[in-house]
């Protein structure tokens, strides 16, 4: 145990099984969940076996409601603003298709937009003809927040951006854009689907108006889930694309009225054995502290990419001045679709991205798919040294 941190990587392994003989570094793909999700997941099916499905939700009641109040602890915000989701792609597409465009209206975003995100703002253009623009990177390649600034005017309708892109350690000045975004009174949606779990994340300090994020990633939830923050200021002011009777009660033959709170944006049908996974994976990372889980996988990275330099024939691809856990990079020989094949004949998961999850950028930098080695926490620095050992190998061959 480290004395000064509390931190006990010994404990932690334990609750993490599979690292006895795997080294899993696809962490900004779907983490090793710990046992603690893992027995809520499966004690909630075990009880659904014995009593039935909607009787199981409902003596587990008080423990679902409180998978709301995690949630909203995990991002600083509060329990009527946050909205269960099956995954953050759902949760952005709610927030974002919610938003009223027109003619001439414009998305201000980033270059390393994430494919999903993107594709949406093409289809809104050619449904209302508004326009897409890309907020130009500093010298660091983080979006420069003094362009932002210049860009904004009265036909501004949203700005809209990866807080960290999927295909490298970038991490964006999302604070900065909260302040510039609500000094001019424009909505703001971040995707934060790399930063939950991995890093503090304050949706008040982040000045976001909404927020998406996903369970399976560095929170170390169940894959098929995910959640929403809308500020409590716009909850009055959208509705959701579709609705069914959980978000909007049908009050008469004529009519529906809407929830008071995010959960207008859900619906009634949910899987609550992941749901309480999902509360779960909260509560255990809050207990480590996020402070402590990013500085512990951020300092894995920084290790892994000054090993990665003394390698002649690798190219570090992160961008930014200060940089996530998602560490990538390619050969300047060997494919990364050949680097992940021979990765994982060695037990080692890593995983790649390629230039259609983030086309501008790797247009602009000429990317071709690069590795994407993403540690976490639970991550040992022995198993950094192994990565480096293969690649080491695989660059002698």
């Amino acid at each position: 145990m480290d004395k000064t941190t509390g931190f006990d990587l010994d404990r932690i392994r334990a609750d993490t099984p599979a690292t006895a003989g795997l080294i899993h570094l696809n962490n900004a793909g779907a983490a090793l969940p710990p046992e603690p999700v893992v027995r809520a997941i499966c004690d909630h099916i075990a009880l659904e076996a014995r009593l039935g499905g909607y009787e199981a939700a409902d003596a587990e009641r008080a423990r679902i409601e409180a998978v709301y109040d995690s949630l909203a602890r995990l991002v600083n915000a509060s329990r009527p603003e946050i909205a269960l989701m099956p995954h953050a792609t759902a949760a952005w597409q709610l927030a974002f298709y919610a938003l009223d465009f027109r003619a001439g209206d414009r998305i201000l975003t980033a270059r390393a937009e994430y494919a999903a995100n993107y594709v949406a703002y093409l289809q809104m253009s050619r449904r209302t003809g508004c326009v897409i623009e890309t907020i130009p990177d500093d010298e660091t390649g983080a979006i420069d927040t003094g362009a932002l600034e210049r860009m904004i005017d009265g036909r501004v309708k949203l700005v809209s951006v990866t807080w960290l892109p999927t295909n490298g350690g970038l991490v964006n000045p999302a604070a900065e854009i909260g302040r510039i975004a609500r000094a001019h009174g424009v909505p703001y949606l971040l995707d934060a689907c790399q930063a939950v779990g991995q890093m503090p994340v304050d949706v008040e300090a982040l000045g976001c108006d909404f927020l998406s994020a996903t369970g399976r990633k560095f929170l170390r939830g169940p894959r098929g889930t995910g959640f929403l923050y809308v500020r409590k200021s716009w909850l009055d002011r959208l509705e959701p694309p579709m609705l069914d009777h959980y978000g909007a009660p049908w009050v008469s033959s004529d009519a529906y009225e809407l929830r008071s709170d995010a959960r207008r944006f859900e619906c009634w049908e949910k899987p609550y054995a992941l749901t309480l996974g999902l509360g779960t994976a909260a509560d255990y990372a809050l207990a480590l502290g996020l402070e402590t889980i990013r500085d512990r996988a951020w300092r894995l990275a920084e290790t892994l990419r000054a090993g990665l330099a003394r390698i002649p024939s690798i190219t570090v691809r992160d961008l930014g001045h200060e940089r996530s856990a998602i560490v990538t990079f390619d050969h300047d020989r060997v494919p990364a679709g050949d680097i992940k094949a021979a990765m994982r004949g060695a037990g080692i998961n890593v995983s790649v991205s390629s230039p259609s999850s983030t086309l501008l950028d790797a247009t602009a930098r000429a990317l071709p798919p690069v590795v994407r080695v993403s540690p976490h926490y639970y991550n040992s620095e022995a198993e950094i040294a192994a990565v480096l050992d293969r690649l080491e190998e695989i660059a002698g061959q």
